[in-house]
């Protein structure tokens, strides 16, 4: 992905709550002999299987949320809100993922007050930096804004395909990785509780930066604009466009003390797995374990 060199190392990131979230859902009804619910732990761990035997990735690191940021809340007190509380048959399974992670020999990281979002694009930066090809894992568009040569986005809904190029990105959205947050902008976010200009949908607000090319430019020259109707509406939501603007855009430039190294994927204990799978009643990966020993001690 880098142009003019082979990156020697691949990092994956996995945006932990989307990737939990996806597997509590897919799985209805799972639990350990205990009767402790084990369905988003089970499908986390096949996800994060398959996300590795697809990628092969050198480093890895799944990222959880610590809580959403103080700037963004300062400006959308509502930001997030509408979210219902995460499930607590769902809640009780992080912990098990985390120590699963640590058993599989897996990075996992969560920055108090800090967004996954943000975090990943720290990681990230970090890691182009160290001369590593990134891969982001996670369902949220707003990571197309970090698409670029070093930085690929692979969403689970869209057929394993990475997203590892601007016209991939154009091909999505009609706009480039460097317009996404501009367009978001404008169309709003209703995952986040973010309401986007009234009228304003996503073909039309691609169109726009297509011929103005930022929101800086339309805001400058929004009296070309030829529909008045449109006029009216981008002049009025000037300042909405604007603080979008800076909840949208991904904070990658946190303080950040962990190196590329620290991320390695190393060995898995086998044999904790082992009594992790025994006490979960997990006999499927047991016998995976069992059967396939060396490939598991890759994976796993």
């Amino acid at each position: 992905m880098v142009a003019g060199k082979e990156p020697t190392s691949k990092l994956l990131l996995v945006d932990g709550h989307a990737y939990a979230y996806r597997a509590f859902h897919a799985l209805r009804s799972l639990a350990s002999p205990a009767g402790v619910p084990t369905n988003a732990l089970y499908g986390f761990i096949k996800a994060l299987a398959k996300l590795r035997a697809q990628l092969r990735p050198t480093h890895a690191a799944v990222v959880w949320d610590g809580g959403l940021a103080a700037e963004r809340l300062a400006l959308l007190p509502a930001y997030k809100a509408q979210r219902p509380p995460m499930p607590a048959p769902l809640a009780q399974q992080l912990a098990l993922i985390t120590t699963w992670l640590q058993a599989a020999g897996l990075a996992s990281h969560c920055q108090p007050g800090v967004e996954a979002d943000d975090w990943i694009a720290t990681l990230a930066r970090v890691a182009v930096a160290a001369g590593a090809e990134v891969i982001i894992a996670s369902t949220d568009k707003d990571f197309m804004q970090l698409v670029s040569p070093g930085i690929g986005l692979l969403n689970p809904n869209d057929q394993d395909q990475v997203i590892g190029a601007a016209p991939q990105v154009r091909a999505k959205t009609g706009v480039a990785p460097e317009q996404i947050v501009d367009w978001l902008s404008l169309v709003g976010d209703r995952v986040d509780n973010i309401a986007g200009v009234p009228g304003i949908g996503p073909k039309t607000a691609a169109s726009l930066l297509a011929q103005f090319g930022s929101w800086e430019g339309l805001r400058a020259r929004v009296g070309q604009v030829p529909a008045a109707k449109t006029r009216a509406q981008l002049q009025a939501a000037e300042q909405l466009v604007e603080r979008n603007r800076r909840m949208i855009r991904l904070n990658g430039q946190l303080p950040c003390a962990v190196t590329l190294a620290e991320l390695a994927c190393r060995p898995a204990d086998q044999a904790r797995l082992r009594e992790l799978y025994g006490s979960w009643g997990f006999q499927s990966l047991l016998r995976e374990l069992e059967r396939e020993p060396a490939r598991q001690a890759e994976l796993f």
